[in-house]
């Protein structure tokens, strides 16, 4: 007999584990496409350590109710630690032996006024002053932040911690990999995510198409103290829209 904790976890494994894998045939083409790019190769490399601890933890925790069941005893109920907040974050360490456990990715988060009593902000943009500017007004402000130089940076930042990020204020033009794509992967690991656009030019239907993917708002560059801090504490408190 499965207990309601073990349905539970097998279910929300299993959803994240078939998001990984959407990402990975995403990833993939991608990296077709851009004819073998190290940075989409890395980008796939780590979604499919993620899957692959997904399908162990799935497979020892499935087989371990069997073992038990098969021994006359009944499973008591558990409630799994997470190991990762990116997609496969159900995954429990006890769950999967040392020996099949890859190694995790947890590279340092260099985080800018890391006792703030504000939202943790990260800033996506690859002109350093701009980078800069909008990092110090934040953080004498009160929050917390975080800056990437370029997309593929900011996403494996978001893989590991997305859950602790309020808000993300993403340049449109980045190296490699434009601030609408960067939404859309964004969007994939976590549709909820709550991202404003920053430019100084960018294409009306492109930001027409991320507004109705979700995008919270747009701070046209150069900006302001005022401008910036009045976006992000307005986009912060205003209501959550629902996650279709």
């Amino acid at each position: 007999m499965l207990h309601q904790d073990d349905l539970k976890w097998i279910a929300k494994t299993s959803t994240e584990l078939n998001t990984v894998l959407h990402q990975i045939a995403r990833y993939a083409d991608l990296a077709k496409r851009q004819k073998g790019d190290p940075n989409y190769i890395d980008q796939l490399s780590q979604q499919v350590e993620i899957a692959t601890q997904a399908a162990q933890a799935l497979l020892h925790r499935v087989m371990s109710m069997i073992l038990e069941n098969t021994s006359g005893k009944i499973p008591s109920p558990r409630v799994p630690t997470a190991t990762s907040s990116a997609p496969g974050a159900a995954l429990a360490a006890e769950e999967v032996p040392s020996e099949a456990r890859g190694p995790r990715i947890t590279p340092e988060i260099p985080i800018l006024n890391p006792e703030g009593a504000r939202e943790l902000v990260l800033i996506v943009d690859d002109e350093p002053e701009i980078a800069e500017f909008a990092s110090t007004i934040l953080a004498e402000e009160g929050y917390k932040v975080i800056i990437a130089r370029d997309g593929f940076e900011a996403l494996k930042i978001f893989q590991q911690i997305h859950r602790e990020i309020g808000l993300i204020i993403l340049d449109f033009f980045l190296p490699v990999m434009d601030g609408d794509a960067v939404f859309e992967e964004l969007k994939a690991i976590n549709p909820g995510v709550d991202v404003v656009l920053s430019s100084g030019f960018a294409e009306q239907n492109k930001i027409g198409a991320m507004l109705a993917q979700g995008l919270r708002g747009f701070i046209p560059k150069p900006y302001t103290r005022e401008k910036l801090l009045g976006q992000v504490r307005s986009t912060l408190d205003a209501p959550r829209r629902p996650v279709r």
